[in-house]
């Protein structure tokens, strides 16, 4: 099973792909795409749109997991956050990939083991996991969070259904 995570955000967006063979998890690919905070907010959604099309294209997941929303203090900050996020899962949903979302305290639990770990923790467990040479940057490092999150949640729903 190969798993897009997807780390969003206006002005960079984070992907990571991990596959889950067996047991054991493998880092396919992570990146960011980054928009020119000069470029019309509009064309910066339709470059992303077209820039995580060619991720999917390049890699084929299987689905495509995503950070929730989270509390704002800034209507504006999460407004906009709110349009980058729907062009992400538009893309995905255009494609036929299910779509599951988690919040970031989910993510860091599944990960660190703790919700309120820091980013530098996520960063370096992620690593681990992977056995990455060299920690991602920030915001790729959480879309690979974001994909371990999945795996590790789909884990448990089938120890679960089989412990019935």
């Amino acid at each position: 099973m190969k798993v897009l995570g997807v780390d969003p955000g206006s002005s960079i967006t984070g992907y990571g792909i991990v596959e889950k063979r067996g047991n054991l998890l493998f880092h396919i690919g992570n990146g960011e795409i980054s928009v020119n905070p000069k470029t019309s907010f509009p064309q910066s959604l339709k470059m992303i749109h077209h820039q995580l099309e060619k991720v999917i294209l390049d890699y084929s997941p299987d689905v495509m997991a995503i950070e929730n929303l989270f509390f704002y203090k800034n209507a504006k900050t999460a407004l906009k956050l709110g349009h980058v996020r729907g062009i992400l899962i538009l893309s995905a949903v255009n494609v036929g990939l299910d779509i599951y979302e988690y919040s970031p305290l989910e993510i860091k639990q599944a990960v660190v083991g703790y919700g309120r770990a820091t980013k530098n923790q996520v960063q370096i467990m992620v690593k681990e996991i992977l056995t990455l040479p060299e920690v991602a940057p920030v915001d790729a490092s959480d879309a690979l969070a974001v994909a371990i999150c999945y795996i590790h949640s789909t884990n448990m729903r089938e120890a679960i259904k089989h412990a019935r």
